[in-house]
């Protein structure tokens, strides 16, 4: 049922005379849509999701390549700020959609934790490169409809779960809530709460603090609500940090339990400033083939390519489903150039070293509040490029604070495991091993493969073979390959 827009006063739009040009190419009166709703819907799109400028220089900055290096914060902070404002303003001009874009959550996980440990920096981004390339080839082609279809419906659901746990669980683990249990602790237990199962630090309470003020806000239907809570999460952290003067989590190259995480919260010098920009153009489309070998980065693009090109589609059906606008054939216009722009974010996203660039569903909070054209995407592109002077202030946001923010994304993830028949163990089984192995193995890919593998598998068993799509059978053999890639290596290269 689509949401209808808050009333406007003023004149009522008249789809058969646009007011001018600017109202012709947008067709906002064509969309029975007004200036001002767009303008609305464009402001309540970027704070529910500007939370992304501070989260993801966190997700990407505290993970250290193959050589040990890590990227800058306030670089990262700018990068992605620029690349959002662009993408999404993009978005607005060629497809004409209200649906903005930035750096992925569960996708920057995945080169964070998984893809950046194997190479360098510039490696990784140039496979998010690569793989934005594969994607628009794949647009162009039209196989990208044919590979979406040949995944069930409910497989592709378990994989949002999947990662919506991954990223609770990555959450938890940041803010120092759950802990690895020591192995001189004598225990089986490999995980526990806290520090020797208590919450004895004040940077946990601040997250936990934190996370109740965010549940409280989202059940309100707050708009902006995991923004204001990353915020006030950074405020109490600041203050405990003035009166505590708690430190990190290393001084002196020696552990400090009860320290912050990663970002000592205290203010900065500037809060305003030019932003840096350094991150730009620092990719390496080979790199990563000649230091790993061919098998391990092919595996990492498809996996990207996986976990990446299934949100789009999905999202842009939903946000059109909101809007009423979908036709008849359940697509939503301009749908070619949707998912065109959406490529070229994934690839401008390496090249801007902030990851894989996507669609957020978020905007649905902007379409809620009448947006129906890429107006009101000017307007979150516009915010999005302001917030790039800002970057200073995301050096002062703890893992406490942000990691707020990755838990509740966890629980919107979860939400959609209710639409998987779990009667069914032909879909069960498979969704299930998705969804576990992702967060208990940390590893997206593995998640994805085990599901894929599994689902072939019990549909041979059942003798049901002509009903996977043939694409799925070349899927799950790469898969195969990627999970047997340690003797193969050992024994082709």
């Amino acid at each position: 049922m689509a949401i209808a827009p808050p009333p406007d006063h003023g004149t009522p739009p008249d789809p058969a005379h646009p007011r001018n040009g600017f109202d012709r190419f947008f067709e906002i009166s064509a969309r029975g849509s007004h200036p001002s709703r767009e303008v609305r819907g464009g402001l309540a799109t970027f704070f529910t999701m500007a939370y992304i400028v501070v989260l993801n220089p966190l997700i990407l900055g505290g993970a250290v390549d193959g050589d040990g290096r890590k990227l800058a914060i306030p670089a990262l902070a700018a990068a992605t700020a620029l690349v959002a404002g662009l993408m999404t303003i993009l978005m607005g001009v060629v497809a004409r959609f209200p649906m903005a874009l930035a750096a992925g959550l569960g996708v920057n996980a995945l080169v964070a934790f998984e893809i950046a440990p194997e190479m360098t920096w510039a490696d990784a981004m140039g496979l998010v490169v690569i793989e934005g390339v594969v994607i628009g080839i794949l647009v162009l082609t039209g196989l990208r409809t044919a590979v979406f279809r040949s995944v069930p419906t409910q497989l592709k659901t378990a994989i949002g779960v999947g990662i919506g746990l991954f990223l609770t669980l990555i959450g938890l683990v940041d803010a120092g809530f759950v802990r690895r249990v020591p192995d001189i602790a004598n225990t089986t237990v490999p995980v526990g709460l806290g520090i020797n199962g208590k919450i004895v630090s004040w940077p946990m309470l601040v997250f936990v603090v934190g996370l109740l003020v965010t549940i409280v806000l989202v059940v309100r239907r707050v708009r902006g609500a995991i923004l204001i809570g990353i915020l006030a999460s950074t405020v109490l952290a600041i203050i405990v940090e003035a009166v505590g003067h708690i430190g990190p989590s290393f001084v002196n190259g020696k552990p400090n339990p009860t320290g912050w995480a990663l970002n000592v919260p205290t203010l900065p010098e500037k809060i305003v400033d030019v932003p840096d920009l350094s991150l730009l153009g620092h990719f390496n489309v080979l790199g990563s083939w000649s230091r790993v070998g061919w098998l391990v980065p092919l595996m990492f693009v498809f996996t990207l390519l996986i976990t990446d090109f299934f949100d789009t589609m999905g999202t842009m059906v939903a946000i059109g489903q909101e809007g009423d606008m979908l036709d008849e054939r359940g697509t939503p216009p301009r749908a070619r150039e949707i998912l065109l722009v959406d490529s070229i974010a994934a690839a401008a996203g390496g090249a801007a070293s902030v990851s894989s660039n996507t669609s957020y569903i978020e905007s649905a909070a902007g379409v809620a509040e009448g947006a129906r054209t890429g107006v009101a995407n000017l307007v979150t592109g516009g915010l999005f490029l302001l917030a790039m002077f800002l970057a200073p202030l995301s050096a002062i946001v703890p893992f406490e604070a942000a990691s707020t923010a990755l838990v509740v994304v966890g629980f919107l993830m979860m939400t959609a495991v209710r639409t998987i028949d779990w009667a069914d163990f032909e879909i069960a089984i498979p969704a299930f091993l998705t969804i576990v192995l992702m967060p208990f193995t940390y590893s997206i890919s593995n998640g994805i493969g085990a599901g894929i593998i599994s689902y072939v598998l019990v549909k041979l068993a059942r003798g049901k073979a002509r009903e996977i799509h043939p694409l799925l059978y070349g899927v799950a053999a790469l898969f195969i390959l990627y999970f047997l890639r340690g003797p193969i290596e050992a024994v082709v290269l």
